[in-house]
């Protein structure tokens, strides 16, 4: 994208893009940053396996203040899933723990079942996710060879598309979803729905919002965005000067003062920008007050 900025640039506050390689975790990304960017303020708005490769977008100072937007957004994915076998991690970093026999599933079976695991539907976390559970996240107990109870939870599958590829019983898939979809317990779903098992493999993160893999760049070559690209996936408001002033202050307002709706896909939260561009706050809805909204985060001073 138009209008970043190198290492060498002045400034200190902003977004990378990253396509991250097999191999790192996310923290291992953050870190290797810092020393790119000679900073220590870096953060990352969402894990990426280590298996898994694609965009992985992170906030470099006073910007990781905004991450928690960008981890809200919505993400795609392509990667393949190998029926017949199962694996303790569900990928195929793990070890073979179940051998099934699926050779005579048929491609509209896989269809099928794919289409039964999208819309909204509930998905168990898997043991080897950063979910906490009893103050303790899952990957730490799994790394002690137990394996707990774990509740379902809420989440959105847009698209799961299969392609059957030339190696038999292994599907191309491509996957949008809503953030905190596990795609590795999609691919195991999807075995266990068929009658047999699976697990993934090749995961691929080719999206977050509108972040994509044509403006990701390699680790030692970040470019910096500005800061308020963080927010540009929300619908955007502009203020005038006096109500810019309210606005710098973190005061609650009347919805319709901003011209925001409380309902649908546009119902928060909202950068709020000033009329020479400048990011102000960001708004979302008062929860105690009907009609009326509240800065989640107020960015700028106010106007002398």
């Amino acid at each position: 994208m138009a209008g970043g900025a190198s290492p060498g640039d002045r400034l200190t506050d902003g977004l990378v893009v990253i396509d991250k390689d097999v191999g790192w975790t996310s923290h291992d990304v953050v870190a290797r940053l810092r020393g790119v960017l000679s900073t220590k303020k870096v953060g990352h708005s969402g894990t990426l396996d280590p298996d898994a490769t694609g965009v992985l977008v992170l906030g470099v100072g006073r910007a990781t203040r905004l991450l928690r937007f960008v981890t809200a957004l919505g993400k795609e994915y392509t990667g393949q899933v190998v029926l017949g076998t199962e694996t303790s991690t569900l990928d195929s970093a793990g070890e073979v723990t179940i051998v099934h026999d699926m050779s005579k599933v048929g491609y509209d079976e896989v269809v099928g079942a794919a289409e039964g695991l999208t819309g909204e539907i509930l998905q168990v976390p898997p043991m080897v996710s950063a979910v906490k559970v009893g103050g303790r996240r899952l990957h730490e107990i799994a790394r002690e060879g137990r394996e707990v109870e774990r509740a379902a939870r809420p989440v959105s599958v847009g698209r799961f598309d299969v392609t059957p590829t030339d190696e038999p019983g292994v599907y191309d898939i491509f996957v949008a979803c809503s953030s905190g979809t596990y795609v590795r317990t999609l691919a195991a779903d999807l075995g266990a729905a068929l009658g047999g098992g699976a697990h993934l493999r090749n995961l691929r993160r080719t999206a977050v919002g509108s972040f994509t893999l044509a403006e990701a760049h390699p680790l030692e070559r970040p470019v910096l965005l500005p800061a308020s690209e963080a927010l540009r996936d929300l619908p955007r408001v502009v203020v005038d000067d006096n109500l810019a002033a309210a606005v710098s202050h973190g005061q609650p307002l009347e919805a319709k003062s901003l011209g925001v709706g409380l309902e649908g896909a546009d119902a928060g939260p909202w950068p709020v920008y000033g009329l020479e561009g400048d990011l102000l706050a960001v708004y979302e809805p008062h929860g105690e007050r009907p009609g009326q909204v509240k800065p989640a985060m107020v960015l700028a001073p106010a106007s002398s």
